[in-house]
């Protein structure tokens, strides 16, 4: 029986097809915690991984995987983290929170713009460009 990827909207399927196409599916942790984690990287509502829940390569970052032997292995503690949610399940950026961070925040985002306005606004020397004033006359 073929199994199909946990993650919400992934229809990706154990086959042939998917092999030849270098997907590979990674059973949930038997450690619970972590377990839990990746439960909560899906983000489905009500959802509790079975043992035979599998997640396709398409939710690990290329870093997570040990690609060293025969056989494609996560990284011990890797945690899913790639995925399209839709809107209703995206998280909202959270911003700063006091007014004192805000601040600190806006002054830098001011010093950037000061900082990109001199650099158009000055002509930079060239390295072929020589100053006059500054070199030696040797008699």
């Amino acid at each position: 029986m073929p199994e199909h990827c946990a993650a919400f909207s992934c229809s990706n399927r154990r086959t042939i097809a998917s092999r030849a196409r270098g997907i590979t599916f990674h059973k949930f942790p038997k450690d619970k915690d972590v377990r839990k984690k990746w439960e909560v990287a899906l983000r489905r509502e009500g959802f509790h991984a079975s043992d035979t829940s599998v997640l396709c390569s398409h939710h690990f970052n290329q870093g997570d995987f040990d690609r060293t032997g025969q056989i494609v292995r996560l990284r011990d503690g890797v945690i899913p983290s790639v995925f399209s949610f839709p809107v209703h399940l995206q998280r909202l950026e959270k911003g700063r929170a006091t007014s004192s961070s805000r601040r600190a925040e806006e002054s830098l985002s001011v010093a950037s713009q000061d900082s990109q306005e001199m650099a158009t606004s000055s002509p930079q020397p060239q390295p072929n460009d020589v100053n006059i004033s500054t070199l030696n006359v040797i008699s």
